[in-house]
C-alpha cells in the first residue's frame, strides 16, 4: 500500500517492540509474527471521550504502519485495556498487559492521575511508557522509562493561560474553580496562579469541587460575589459543561477559560450555548492548513466518520514516536528503545514538532481556541 503521510510514515519502517516484561530480552524482534504493544485508556466512564479519541488516533497510526509492511518485518498488535475512568483500574490493567500479554511498550493514559498509577509499574518492569496527553509534571518524574508527547502544565498554566488571561482577555482579577480530586486540575491551577500573579494579576477567589459533582451553585455564587473579570476552570469536560450552564443561570456572565481537559465534543453537548465566548488551551487544531495535518484529518474522517481532536492527534503521535524509536534502536531491547525515545529530536508530529528534553517531556507549542455558536474556533498559537 502506498505510504500516505510523508515523513510520518517513515515510521512504518520502525518497530514497536515485543519482549514480554523481560528487559534484557530482544525476543520480540526474532520470535512470533507480531510485536505486542499495550494501551490503557478510559474507553468507558466519566472521561470516555478522552480515551476513545486517543485510542482512535493510536489505532489509525498502527493500522497505517501495518498496511505499509509493519515493523521489523512484523505486524504490530495493539492490545488495549479499558480502565473505565476509575481510580485503581489503570494499575490493574497495566500489570495484566505486562505480565499476561507480554507487551514490551505502553501507550497511555490521557488523564494524569491514571498515568501516575501506571508509571511506577512500567518503570519497575523497564517497559517504556509514552503518555499521549498527561500534562502534570509529576508523570515523567516517576522514572527514566516514562515519557510524554504533550506539553506540561507548567507551560500550559504558567505561560499560555496566564498570559492569555492577562494579555488577550485583559483580566486583572480572576477567580479559580478547581477539582481537588484531580492531580491535573490542582497542578494546572497552581501554575496558572503563579504565572498570573507574577504578571500583576490577582486571584480574588478560589473555590473547590470534586470529580463527579453535579451542583456547583455554592461555589459559583461565592465567585460571583467576588466580581471577577474571568473565571479559570482547570477541569475536565464532564464537570465544565455543567459549571458553564450553572454559571449563566446564576448571572455569572464573564468568560470562563480552562486547559486541554475541556477538549471533547461532549463538552458542547453538555454546556450548549452557555459555553459561547469561553476559551481553552489545547494541542492541535484541525483547521491547521499544513499538508500533514490535513492528510491526517482526511484519513481520520475516512476511517471514523468524524473530525479528530487533540487527543486523537496525540494518540497518533505517541505511536509514531515509539515506532520511530524502534527503528533507531534497531530492535526491541528495552534499554535501547528507552534511549532512542529519549534521543527524539525535531520529530514532525501531527500535533507539532516534538523534541524530547532531558526530563523526557515534549517541548512544543500550544493552541488557544474559543467556543462560538457551539463550535470550536482557533484563536492563537503560543510557542514555548
Amino acid at each position: 500500500m502506498k505510504i500516505r503521510h510523508g515523513q510520518f510514515l517513515l515510521v512504518a519502517a520502525a518497530a514497536i517492540w515485543l519482549a514480554g516484561c523481560k528487559p534484557a530480552s530482544d525476543s520480540g524482534a526474532t520470535g512470533g509474527d507480531t510485536i505486542k504493544v499495550g494501551e490503557f485508556a478510559s474507553l468507558t466512564g466519566s472521561e470516555a471521550s478522552f480515551g476513545q479519541s486517543s485510542h482512535k488516533g493510536t489505532q489509525l497510526a498502527i493500522d497505517e504502519i501495518n498496511a505499509a509492511g509493519g515493523v521489523l518485518g512484523k505486524k504490530i498488535q495493539l492490545i488495549t485495556e479499558d480502565n473505565q475512568s476509575q481510580a485503581g483500574q489503570s494499575a490493574t490493567v497495566v500489570r495484566k498487559l505486562i505480565s499476561s500479554d507480554g507487551v514490551v511498550a505502553m501507550l497511555g493514559e490521557v488523564a494524569s492521575s491514571r498515568s501516575l498509577e501506571a508509571a511506577p509499574i512500567c518503570q519497575q518492569s523497564k517497559i517504556p511508557m509514552i503518555s499521549p496527553s498527561s500534562t502534570n509534571p509529576k508523570v515523567t518524574q516517576v522514572g527514566d522509562y516514562i515519557f510524554r508527547v504533550c506539553f506540561l502544565d507548567s507551560f500550559q498554566g504558567g505561560k499560555v493561560l496566564s498570559g492569555f488571561a492577562h494579555d488577550t482577555l485583559k483580566a486583572k482579577n480572576v477567580a479559580v474553580l478547581k477539582d481537588v480530586k484531580s492531580d491535573y486540575s490542582v497542578g494546572l491551577a497552581k501554575f496558572f496562579t503563579e504565572g498570573f500573579t507574577a504578571s500583576g494579576g490577582k486571584v480574588i477567589a478560589e473555590q473547590n469541587y470534586s470529580s463527579g459533582d453535579k451542583d456547583f451553585s455554592a461555589q459559583l455564587t461565592a465567585i460571583k460575589a467576588a466580581n471577577p473579570d474571568a473565571v479559570f476552570v482547570p477541569g475536565y469536560y464532564t464537570e465544565v459543561g455543567l459549571i458553564a450552564l450553572q454559571a449563566r443561570q446564576l448571572g455569572l456572565n464573564v468568560p470562563l477559560f480552562g486547559g486541554d481537559g475541556w477538549e471533547s465534543p461532549v463538552l458542547v453537548s453538555i454546556g450548549g450555548q452557555a459555553l459561547d465566548g469561553d476559551y481553552f488551551s489545547t494541542h492541535f487544531s484541525p483547521d491547521d492548513t499544513s499538508t500533514n495535518v490535513q492528510n491526517f484529518v482526511k484519513h481520520f474522517k475516512d476511517k471514523y466518520g468524524e473530525t479528530p481532536d487533540s487527543m486523537a492527534a496525540l494518540g497518533y503521535d505517541s505511536a509514531l514516536i515509539l515506532a520511530d524509536a524502534i527503528k533507531r534502536a534497531g530492535g526491541t531491547d528495552g534499554q535501547k528503545v528507552r534511549d532512542a525515545i529519549a534521543a527524539t529530536k525535531n520529530f514532525q508530529g501531527i500535533s507539532g514538532v516534538i523534541t524530547i528534553d532531558e526530563n523526557r517531556n515534549a517541548s512544543k507549542p500550544a493552541v488557544v481556541v474559543t467556543i462560538k455558536d457551539s463550535k470550536i474556533k482557533f484563536v492563537e498559537t503560543i510557542a514555548p
